[in-house]
């Protein structure tokens, strides 16, 4: 099953490195909608980039869907039926693909089933690599009547990985557009947005556009298969909004510091020594010019030496691999599609999408057994 787009639908535009726009052709983003099932979604390999999804909470609602998941016998069993899904789906993901599945827990004979660390460890015994539990905390949730506990008010979005290195990831990317400095943490607080259909379980879009800018590439060659990766240089430009900062900046400057001098630091780091052996060529002819270019900068600066460290970073380009094809979006896949909410937040992105679903409902038969999942 091939979604490439046809050469007539190719789009131009400049690519950020800079390269020649008219060498470079980059397909339309797509979305298709599929009827199966999420353990044997009808896909071939390198089909889709990423899976993301919202599978149904266990016992929380009974689509009377023959095969559904979601209502088994027990919490194991329902952790079973994913763990089921998740092999398939590594079968469709390349090499570098991530699975994050967005859920919740069940109240069950009065305590937790503890449904997420269930599944998370049943893929780790697996092989899958358990890479980060992100904690999606929400303003409001759910009515909730009981009066003996408090009321539950996130959700986990665990990520998945088939291989502990070598996935796709873009950290400096996330940073740019959510903030939350360099090292962005694991709890989102994204607000509930409810639409006109009064959806049971709300499904932001913004939870998907996070993922997806985290861990979904925005172009991949045709050809081999390969992600585009971000090329992200450190500058000597500093947060001049931070008192030290600006300080640093101009103790630089009344010094007369060099873009060599500031290199230096960085190589060397915090200590007088640490990067600075190994920089250059690794071969050591460089360390001793930088050992004493990071001299003179600190003793022109002092303390605020270690401020050049943390200089911002921008992006200088895209990795390209070569073969000459063109580019499409990332794609992915949702096997739990529903309302389509992933497929929506991947338009607005530019990504592609493809979404399974199981029942053929109409959306307002769906919206009003929701219980989890999207």
């Amino acid at each position: 099953m091939n979604y490439v787009i046809p050469s007539n639908e190719i789009q131009r535009r400049a690519t950020p490195d800079g390269s020649d726009p008219s060498k470079l052709h980059i397909t339309a983003p797509f979305c298709k909608k599929l009827f199966g099932d999420a353990r044997r979604v009808p896909l071939r390999t390198g089909d889709a980039d990423i899976v993301v999804t919202s599978p149904p909470y266990w016992l929380k609602r009974d689509y009377g869907v023959t095969d559904q998941i979601g209502q088994e016998p027990s919490a194991d069993a329902f952790v079973a039926s994913l763990l089921e899904c998740m092999e398939n789906w590594k079968t469709i993901l390349p090499a570098w693909g991530s699975v994050f599945i967005n859920i919740g827990d069940t109240y069950h004979k009065g305590s937790l089933a503890n449904t997420p660390g269930r599944l998370e460890i049943a893929a780790q015994d697996a092989g899958w690599t358990v890479r980060n539990r992100i904690i999606w905390v929400k303003d409001a949730g759910m009515p909730d009547p009981a009066k003996d506990r408090l009321k539950s008010r996130h959700e986990y979005i665990i990520h998945f990985a088939a291989r502990r290195r070598n996935y796709y990831y873009d950290q400096f990317g996330y940073a740019e557009k959510y903030g939350n400095g360099t090292g962005p943490s694991d709890v989102w607080q994204i607000g509930l947005k409810r639409d006109m259909s009064a959806h049971l379980a709300p499904y932001p879009t913004e939870l998907v556009e996070r993922i997806l800018t985290l861990a979904c590439p925005e172009q991949v060659c045709t050809h081999c298969g390969k992600p585009r990766e971000r090329i992200v240089r450190r500058t000597s430009q500093l947060d001049t909004s931070r008192p030290q900062a600006k300080r640093a900046m101009e103790l630089a400057q009344e010094k007369g510091l060099t873009a060599q001098h500031i290199a230096a630091i960085q190589a060397t780091g915090i200590s007088d020594a640490g990067k600075a052996m190994r920089v250059q060529t690794g071969t050591g002819r460089n360390s001793a010019t930088v050992k004493v270019l990071a001299a003179e900068a600190k003793a022109a600066l002092g303390g605020y030496f270690r401020e050049f460290t943390f200089a911002k970073r921008e992006t200088v380009g895209w990795t390209d691999c070569g073969c000459g094809a063109p580019f499409r979006p990332g794609i992915v896949l949702d096997p739990f599609m529903g309302t389509g909410t992933t497929l929506r937040a991947a338009g607005d992105i530019g990504r592609s999408a493809i979404g399974v679903d199981l029942a053929q409902k109409t959306e307002s038969e769906r919206l009003t057994q929701r219980g989890g999942g999207d």
